[in-house]
């Protein structure tokens, strides 16, 4: 069978791989949809990761799956053959976050199978594709739960890429109206307008502070003017948006860092006392995975826009150009004859 696999920093290819044995334990699913994340163009960039004091020779990808069960081991117990199924990739061995499987191939290993703890069932008529969002709308979730919203917040969702938007919906579906969204690219915008946002803003052509005091009110700190927005989650990974966060937040925000920063950011603490800021960092899905799957369950949550492209497997290295494209995609997922 094919494997994506990392071979060295921006060295990616699709190899020859041997089709995946169960042992006691384990379970051998057949692949339906796996999405392309942005930390698996980080992966590909650094050229995996460390392991010990050096990288690794060879490192498997993919971790936003689906599929069905194909082969049980003969310990396992709650997992049957033709169960639909998504995997928390973290609590099952780092399924191509490291480990030694990873989902961009038909068949996955997935060792020491658990139902409830690694392996998730998901209902029979769930299309692979939506199942395989369960994992970044967890992440998104995860943060939606860090911050707490009620339904009368006022909340702005910095970045309009996965996680931003899975923050969208997640907000919609926990009651919340008033949901602002700023990003540079006009498509990801349409998007977020697409899932529920109420006000889109491109900082290239918009004044931010004066879009969100127009739509959430205002006020001031010591004459120094803010937004009357008081949730933020900060999904664009870019220092100059913390900062604007801080600076533009009223009394008592809540701010909620879901993105990866490559360097760090400044934070004033004068600024931070005066209003009264709670900061907090959410990573990963320590609890989201079975209420995101509840909540995609019901089909009145549209998760369809996240979707940007579709590529099968052996056109994989075009998928991966496409994700690199930050303009014209959102999610790029990868499908399977499963």
């Amino acid at each position: 069978m094919l494997q994506v696999n990392i071979h060295g920093p921006d060295d990616v290819r699709l190899d020859s791989a041997p089709e995946p044995v169960a042992g006691a334990n384990d379970i051998v699913l057949r692949t339906g949809a796996c999405g392309i994340c942005g930390s698996d163009l980080t992966y590909i960039a650094m050229g995996g990761l460390p392991t010990g004091t050096s990288q690794p020779a060879v490192m498997a990808l993919g971790h936003e799956f689906a599929g069905t069960v194909e082969k049980v081991g003969h310990a396992v117990r709650g997992i049957v053959p033709g169960q639909r199924v998504v995997v928390d990739p973290m609590a099952a061995d780092n399924i191509g976050n490291g480990g030694p499987e990873g989902a961009f191939a038909p068949r996955l290993l997935v060792r020491n199978a658990r139902p409830g703890v690694n392996v998730h069932a998901v209902p029979a008529g769930m299309p692979f594709e939506r199942a395989a969002l369960v994992e970044p709308l967890s992440v998104a979730m995860h943060a939606v739960n860090t911050a707490a919203p009620l339904a009368g917040d006022r909340v702005v969702v910095y970045g309009a890429g996965c996680i931003g938007l899975g923050a969208v919906i997640a907000l919609r579906h926990k009651g919340v109206d008033e949901i602002a969204v700023v990003d540079f690219s006009d498509e990801r915008l349409r998007r977020a307008r697409a899932l529920g946002a109420t006000v889109t803003i491109n900082p290239k052509r918009d004044d931010v502070l004066a879009r969100l005091r127009e739509a959430h009110g205002g006020g001031d700190v010591y004459g120094i003017p803010t937004a009357g927005s008081n949730v933020y989650i900060e999904a664009a990974g870019a220092t100059a948006a913390f900062e604007e966060i801080v600076r533009i937040a009223p009394v008592g925000a809540r701010v909620v860092v879901v993105s990866v920063h490559k360097k760090p950011a400044a934070l004033d603490l004068q600024v931070v006392l005066m209003k009264e800021l709670v900061i907090k960092g959410s990573i990963g899905y320590p609890r989201e995975f079975p209420e995101v799957i509840g909540m995609l369950e019901d089909p009145r949550i549209d998760v369809g826009p996240v979707i940007s492209h579709r590529y099968a497997l052996v056109d994989f290295m075009a998928a991966l150009q496409t994700a690199r494209d930050a303009d014209v995609s959102a999610k790029v997922m990868i499908t399977f004859d499963a």
